[in-house]
């Protein structure tokens, strides 16, 4: 018996093989794609810190460059400043995701143009002014305090209540009303649809207002010195009052980095918490 391939056979085989390697070819830029995804930004900003690093240890620093830029004060200022963002961005959610659901019932939907204007009124205000205002409100009041983290996270929570609001509403108005009713007819409450159907539908939208409210609060926080709140701003500031250059340089570029990694870290989360197949 003839172990030689007819030519349809030799064809096929040849095809096979093609494939195979067109295949192993769009594995092998797929793995590719999820390590820059996933290591690009890290390696960029470790890369951004270690050149500035280098930077500093070049220049010829003086008493109150040494004293202002130490490990210890721009670590403690960080973690200032990563607490502000966390803690104003945990209240927005607690706030805007239950009003811009119920914004878009539709027995309180009447109610969306006022609960919408909140906020704009809040991140029209310019976020100097906010802070200065709210100081300003507090001092009147001997029960709140007008200095330190509480006034602070109120202004952010004011700047960065829109985004998440209109994206949680956005979100939910979105949802297709042909699934909502054959929800409905399978015998599911209000309360179940918008459990079961709206809000999984709605999470990525939502998801992408809260990143948005965090890098926001990220870039904000930094004027949270002038009211007594700390963070990476107080080094910003005391480059620029004391003229040096290099207090001013590195307390932007942390400040930059914080916010670029804020925003990588949200992104993934966003990625894991949005369902299959959406």
């Amino acid at each position: 018996m003839s172990s030689t391939l007819t030519p349809p056979d030799a064809q096929e085989v040849a095809r096979r093989t093609q494939a195979r390697d067109e295949d192993a070819a769009l594995g092998r830029r797929a793995r590719r794609a999820r390590i820059v995804h996933y290591l690009g930004m890290p390696l960029f900003l470790l890369a951004v810190l270690l050149a500035l690093y280098l930077w500093v240890q070049g220049q010829e620093l003086d008493s109150i460059e040494a004293r202002t830029i130490t490990l210890g004060t721009l670590l403690s200022q960080t973690r200032q400043h990563i607490t502000l963002t966390l803690y104003s961005t945990v209240v927005v959610l607690l706030l805007a995701v239950p009003l811009g659901i119920f914004a878009t019932r539709p027995g309180t939907r009447r109610f969306a143009p006022a609960i919408i204007g909140l906020g704009n009124a809040g991140q029209a205000i310019p976020s100097l002014g906010l802070l200065a205002l709210l100081y300003y409100l507090f001092r009147t009041q001997p029960a709140l305090p007008s200095t330190g983290t509480f006034p602070v996270v109120v202004g952010l929570v004011a700047y960065s209540f829109l985004p998440i609001l209109r994206n949680t509403m956005v979100g939910l108005e979105q949802v297709d009303r042909f699934v909502l009713e054959a929800g409905k007819g399978m015998g599911m409450s209000q309360r179940r649809v918008l459990r079961r159907i709206e809000l999984p539908l709605a999470v990525p939208v939502i998801l992408a207002g809260v990143r948005t409210a965090l890098v926001l609060n990220v870039g904000t926080a930094a004027l949270a010195f002038l009211f007594g709140g700390g963070g990476l701003g107080q080094t910003i500031f005391s480059g620029f009052q004391l003229r040096r250059n290099v207090v001013l340089v590195t307390g932007a570029v942390l400040v930059a980095v914080l916010a670029l990694l804020v925003d990588y870290l949200a992104g993934l989360i966003e990625e894991k918490l949005t369902p299959k197949g959406l």
